[in-house]
């Protein structure tokens, strides 16, 4: 185990396979997998907070094809004493059991609390937290149901997951694209509404540490408690990092 280091970073969405982003997912995955070279260096822990990949699901004997040089620097990583986190996010939540057994990585679903250099963090991608419209939490419902998800597997992996894609990419390109990521304000973003009656409940919390949106915040609320959106893999490249006393928001090699 390696106790001298002590940084703690948190990544995600970098949406890896995705068929709607005219950028080059094989360059991406490069400066992901060159990011982890740089953090492995003084990082005790990473998180990934969901949507690493654009879709994932996993079958009995078959996991998704590609992603190998990520996946490879995973396993280093995690191999070397790193502690890996791993969120679910909308887009890879059908994870059952290759990264914890293949990886050695420590998979969660909606959120963790967890304690750490005397700070309460609330970790979570953010899609199943806070209001969603009923057609949001129906859709979830569905994707999150064992009987489905059976359902899912019997239909052949080349089938699966062109589908699996197809719904990716339409989605992406009906309401979330990436020019929509934008801040809506302090008063209409729903994670900060929801952080803000979680510390009505646990006023303990320090820090909520989101994904999802594809929007960099480092919002300070009353008592120096703080809402951080992570940003994206997709065209910010940016990142958050805990170093035992201080939490800033960086970007790896950003574009000029």
């Amino acid at each position: 185990m390696i106790t001298e280091k002590r940084k703690r970073y948190f990544v995600s969405d970098a949406h890896l396979g995705s068929q709607a982003f005219n950028f080059c997912d094989r360059e991406r995955e490069l400066k992901l997998v060159r990011f982890l070279d740089f953090a492995k260096a003084d990082a005790s822990d990473i998180y990934f907070l969901g949507d690493i990949f654009d879709f994932w699901y996993e079958y009995n004997h078959y996991a998704p094809k590609g992603f190998t040089r990520l996946l490879g620097k995973m396993s280093e990583l995690a191999d070397g004493g790193i502690r890996l986190h791993f969120f679910k996010g909308n887009h890879d939540l059908w994870t059952f059991g290759y990264l914890e057994k293949e990886i050695g990585m420590k998979v969660y679903g909606d959120y963790d609390i967890q304690e750490f250099d005397g700070k309460k963090f609330f970790i979570s991608h953010g899609d199943m937290v806070g209001y969603r419209p009923l057609s949001v939490r129906i859709m979830q419902a569905f994707f999150h149901n064992r009987f489905i998800q059976w359902l899912y597997s019997t239909i052949h992996p080349s089938i699966s997951m062109k589908f699996g894609l197809w719904w990716s990419k339409s989605n992406r390109l009906g309401r979330h694209t990436q020019e929509s990521a934008k801040y809506f304000g302090e008063d209409k973003e729903y994670l900060v509404q929801f952080a803000k009656e979680t510390l009505k409940k646990d006023p303990t919390i320090d820090f909520f540490i989101f994904g999802h949106r594809h929007v960099l915040l480092d919002l300070m609320l009353k008592d120096k408690k703080r809402v951080v959106y992570l940003g994206d893999w997709i065209d910010k490249y940016s990142y958050g990092v805990w170093d035992g006393e201080n939490f800033t928001l960086e970007f790896f090699e950003a574009e000029e």
